[in-house]
């Protein structure tokens, strides 16, 4: 079963909801970088968020990015995604690792620490909408549903989960995102609210063999739902060439010529993917007469 988010609507239009398998996208980020366990499961937690996100934003060239700055080991998560739903992204200090919570979990927040979490929407506008909100935990979920009360006024249900193995390949990964729409009536919210208060965890539930189709159900079916999208979702990156080409010509003249004075060829990595791209001496000197 490869990744997907289903994508519904509740209530009579009141509530709309998505929710997401995304243990192969999570376990992509994590072999690309070779991270720890703990930057595995905050890696995949923002993966899985920006996927939702990128589906939420209504067009499929839109994009969406999502930068976590906390002052914890990790350095920061960088993320980004389309309207399609392809994401891609790294953690800073991919390796950086913390002991685990009091209850035996991944100390995701205190691998974050501190700081700020900012999302940019670019929905191909002269200029990008950009919100951002301080870190309430550091654990990706609660921090995104700050985002989206404070910088949107959608108040929102973010859960996100990611079981990591002892090999450090990802068991089962996923997330739900519920918001009230704002013609949602009082008693919507408080009925949510009581259903959703002692809801288990979705990694716990897609371990255990739950579908999307599944969850969604245990989620919305008080509510009366109606799935209205199956949507493949997973990690692509949109790195080539021709775009690193473009960046080591803005350099300029001058960065060129000591690149191949200096050392006479170049390597270049995406650093959301890791691919690395080679440039000898000769196409050095092609790029620097372009």
């Amino acid at each position: 079963m490869k990744d997907y988010c289903l994508r519904a609507t509740a209530a009579d239009g009141q509530i709309r909801a998505f929710v997401a398998t995304s243990k192969y996208l999570a376990d992509d980020g994590a072999r690309i970088h070779q991270t720890s366990a703990v930057a595995t499961a905050a890696l995949g937690r923002t993966l899985t968020a920006a996927s939702i996100m990128g589906l939420m934003l209504g067009n499929d060239d839109d994009a969406i990015t999502i930068n976590i700055r906390g002052d914890g080991p990790l350095g920061g998560i960088l993320v980004a995604a389309d309207g399609l739903g392809r994401v891609r992204g790294y953690v800073r200090n991919p390796g950086a690792d913390v002991p685990n919570r009091s209850d035996g979990k991944l100390n995701v927040g205190g691998a974050v620490g501190n700081g700020n979490l900012t999302v940019a929407k670019d929905l191909g506008l002269k200029e990008p909408y950009v919100g951002t909100t301080p870190l309430i935990s550091g654990e990706i979920a609660e921090d995104l549903a700050g985002y989206f009360m404070y910088s949107e006024q959608t108040p929102s249900i973010v859960a996100l989960g990611v079981i990591v193995e002892k090999d450090l390949t990802v068991k089962a990964a996923g997330g739900f995102f519920i918001q009230l729409l704002p013609n949602a009536l009082d008693e919507t919210v408080d009925r949510l609210e009581g259903h959703i208060q002692n809801f288990p965890p979705i990694s716990r539930l897609l371990d255990e063999g739950k579908t999307p189709e599944d969850i969604l159900d245990m989620l919305l079916s008080p509510f009366g739902y109606e799935i209205t999208e199956n949507h493949p979702i997973g990690f692509v990156c949109n790195c080539h060439r021709d775009r690193i080409e473009r960046a080591l010509i803005s350099l300029g003249a001058d960065e060129i010529k000591a690149i191949i004075e200096e050392q006479g060829q170049a390597e270049i990595s995406c650093h959301f993917c890791n691919k690395a791209y080679h440039f000898t001496g000769d196409q050095l000197g092609v790029l620097l007469n372009d």
